[in-house]
Formats: structure tokens, C-alpha cells, sequence
């Protein structure tokens, strides 16, 4: 099979011929910039620019030899974008190494501290001497709402306002044709399947212009005025999914929405609060995305989400991201025994919150293997990490996972012929 062939055979519950494998397919697949540019320099790779191109969570672009070295069968459309050296400016990592990143998103000093700015000139998200990631700063409706100022509060927040590629790149009059002409050229040059990034966040976004906490209490205190929120952003996010699909549909794989519904100890909301505001619109917004092109709907969602795993695949999810092992309610056997038939595990693959930075490269092969070996028969499951590699991870300990995963599904492979 090709890379886009074995992906989509799990994604339909089938046994492709090994394991299809993402690493930096979405921005939680990914690697830190830091942990990045020591993996290559570990597996003797030739030295090359480290392009930063998620400046938030400071995520590096994966190189050709990588995703080659480790059998990946995926990539993220903004691998289509930025590819000349004018939309990249040099910068130092935390750690101190060079790094670039995007010319438009680039990192400004202020007080002591890295900031990032909206168009407007406010500082949305700062990142403090000692600190590897930036965070939020900025919340437009913190203090008063309003809904016909919506779409302005989302380009005062960090998640919306600091674009990863293709970013500005497709913005204008032409931004329509631009992506599509973007996507089209990366589908003639890779057989690996195509994540696009739309987004359609509901509570996270909700949680972007109102501050966590104030929007939960929104959700509790006046779910009315709370769905009426929810259905302005809605509108907006089907505007934009017609937009996205005409352009990219014929050229994506998997589109890939995201709302992180859970905590460590379970979910966010009840799940009688997930039915009555957020299922159907997920519905909605799901549905579309497969009436206008034939793709894949993967949702990124973190934490212990297991009590509302079977409304989301009632709201139409074929896949769910990152698989956090980790927490109450997701053991790998238990959910592939009763979601398995019905739902694609896409990660689970390595525990990152106890296991890999903190194993021996030996114990991180058993981890795997066992992980791979209860998520991968009939299909249903695609290897990733559970999120992104972070930046102190050693690169044995990456190295050790994904030849794990390689040598599990070769080994499975000879005993089913």
C-alpha cells in the first residue's frame, strides 16, 4: 500500500498492510523545535535550518529524511506553503539555538519577555525569560461581550490571530485560488495522506475570547445566551468551512476539527451539557464537511473523554486525536472493546506524560508494542504519541518509538501471511 492507500484503509476499519503512522500531521503530532534539532543531530542527519512553523507551541517543520527514516504516512497541508526562504526570518530558540520563524508571526522582545501581537498591535501571548512556550494574555470578552463584535474578538486571540502556514500566504483577493493551487501541487508530489487543519473549535473557542473560566460559568449560568454564542460561531465557522473545502476538498485526506473537551480526571462539561450544546452542532458543522468533499472528520480533543466518545460518534466523528492514555476513563483495551468497530484511534500509540521522557528506550519499545498490539487489529488505528514530542524528550527515546512501531508491524505482518 501507499502511505494515503493505509491510512484510510484503518480510517475504514480494515487492516491495512502495517500500521500507518503520523508524526506531524497536525499540529499535536508534532515535535518541539528544540527536541527537533537534537533528534537530527542524533541520527547523524545533515545540519538544515529548524523552521519553527507553530510559534505558540513552538513546533518544528519535519524534514523529508525524517518522515522517510520513520515510515511516516502523513502530512499536513501547510507543507505546501512557505516554502521560500523570504517567508522565514531567523530567531534562537529558548535553548539558545538558531531557529527561523514565519516572517509574519515572528516573536518581538518586551519587557523581559517574547511577545506576540495581533494586526491591531496588542500583545496577545507572551512568552517569559526561562519559559519554552507562550501563553494567552489577552481575552476580548473577559469583561463584556458582543456577539456582532465576534469575528473581531477572534483576531485578538493568540489560537485565531498567530497563523502557522499557509497563514497570510493565501489571504487577498487570490487567497481562495492561492490554496487551492497550494494543495493541489502538494498532492501531485507525496502519496502521503492529507490532514487540513480547519479548526471549528466550540468550547475551546468559547474559552479563547471569555477566559476559561468565565465561559464555564456562561455554560452553567446561562446556557440561553451561551447557545446563542455557540450558533454566531457556528455561522462563522460553516462560512468558512464552504470556503475551505471548495478550495481544498479535492485534495485532502482528513479534515481535522478541534476541541479539547476533557481533563485528566474526565470531561470538561456532562455529557447531558455536551448533548444539548455542543453535539448538535458538531453534527452540523460535521455533516457539512462530508456533504462537500469526500474526507475523513478527525477530532483533536485531550483528556478523559471516554463518557462522551459514543455521542461524538453519533455526531458523526470518524476519528479522535491525541488518545490520552494517561487519563481516567482511557484505557487502550476498554475503548478498543467498546468503541473499536465504530471509532479510529488516531494516537495513543506512547504515553507522553509519564513514558517517553522519562523511560528507558527499552521500556518505551515494550510500552509501544503493547499499545500497538491492543489499538491495531481491524484496523481503527493510527500510531501517533499522545500530542506533541516535547522539547526535553531525548531523541533515543523517539528513535526507540517509532522503530518499536515499525518492527510491531513488520512482526505482525509475517504472522498474518
Amino acid at each position: 500500500m501507499i502511505s494515503r492507500e493505509r491510512v484510510l484503509t484503518a480510517l475504514n476499519h480494515e487492516q491495512p498492510d502495517r500500521v500507518p503512522i503520523d508524526l506531524g500531521g497536525h499540529r499535536s503530532s508534532g515535535i518541539a523545535a528544540i527536541a527537533y534539532r537534537k533528534l537530527r543531530e542524533a541520527m547523524g542527519l545533515p545540519d538544515r535550518p529548524t523552521r519553527v512553523y507553530d510559534p505558540l507551541q513552538q513546533l518544528a517543520i519535519i524534514d523529508d529524511d525524517v518522515l522517510d527514516r520513520f515510515g511516516v504516512d502523513t502530512i499536513e497541508l501547510g507543507r505546501g506553503f512557505a516554502l521560500e526562504d523570504e517567508h522565514w526570518t531567523d530567531w534562537t530558540l529558548p535553548d539558545g539555538s538558531p531557529c527561523q520563524m514565519p516572517a509574519w508571526a515572528t516573536p518581538e522582545r518586551e519587557n523581559g519577555q517574547w511577545v506576540l501581537r495581533s494586526q491591531s498591535g496588542r500583545t496577545l501571548a507572551r512568552m517569559p525569560d526561562g519559559a519554552i512556550y507562550f501563553e494567552q494574555c489577552y481575552w476580548p470578552f473577559l469583561e463584556e461581550d458582543d456577539f456582532d463584535k465576534l469575528t473581531d474578538a477572534l483576531a485578538e486571540n493568540m489560537w485565531c490571530a498567530v497563523q502557522a502556514p499557509p497563514g497570510p500566504l493565501v489571504a487577498g483577493d487570490h487567497g481562495d485560488r492561492l490554496l487551492a493551487e497550494g494543495a493541489r501541487k502538494l498532492r501531485e508530489r507525496t502519496d502521503r495522506a492529507i490532514l487540513g487543519l480547519f479548526g471549528g473549535n466550540l468550547l475551546e473557542i468559547g474559552q479563547f475570547p471569555y477566559r476559561n473560566d468565565k465561559f464555564l460559568m456562561l455554560l452553567a449560568g446561562n446556557p440561553k445566551r451561551a447557545g446563542e454564542f455557540l450558533d454566531r460561531l457556528v455561522e462563522i465557522h460553516l462560512a468558512n468551512l464552504e470556503k475551505y473545502l471548495a478550495a481544498v476538498g479535492a485534495y485532502i485526506d482528513v479534515i481535522v476539527f478541534g476541541d479539547d473537551l476533557g481533563m485528566q480526571n474526565g470531561p470538561q462539561i456532562s455529557p447531558g451539557m455536551y448533548r444539548e450544546l455542543f453535539k448538535p452542532r458538531h453534527a452540523k458543522m460535521w455533516r457539512r464537511a462530508k456533504e462537500l468533499a469526500d474526507v475523513k472528520v478527525m477530532l483533536h480533543c485531550c483528556g478523559g473523554v471516554q463518557p462522551l466518545l459514543g455521542d461524538l460518534i453519533k455526531a458523526g466523528l470518524d476519528a479522535i486525536n491525541p488518545v490520552q492514555i494517561s487519563c481516567k476513563g482511557m484505557d487502550a483495551t476498554g475503548l478498543k472493546k467498546e468503541f473499536g468497530d465504530r471509532l479510529t484511534f488516531w494516537g495513543g500509540g506512547c504515553d507522553t506524560r509519564f513514558i517517553l521522557g522519562n523511560a528507558t528506550p527499552d521500556e518505551i519499545a515494550r510500552h509501544v508494542r503493547q499499545q500497538v498490539a491492543t489499538l491495531s487489529p481491524d484496523g481503527g488505528f493510527v500510531f501517533q504519541q499522545v500530542h506533541n514530542i516535547l522539547a526535553d524528550v531525548p531523541p533515543e527515546n523517539v528513535v526507540a518509538m517509532f522503530e518499536a512501531v515499525i518492527t510491531q508491524s513488520v512482526n505482525t505482518s509475517i504472522l498474518e501471511t
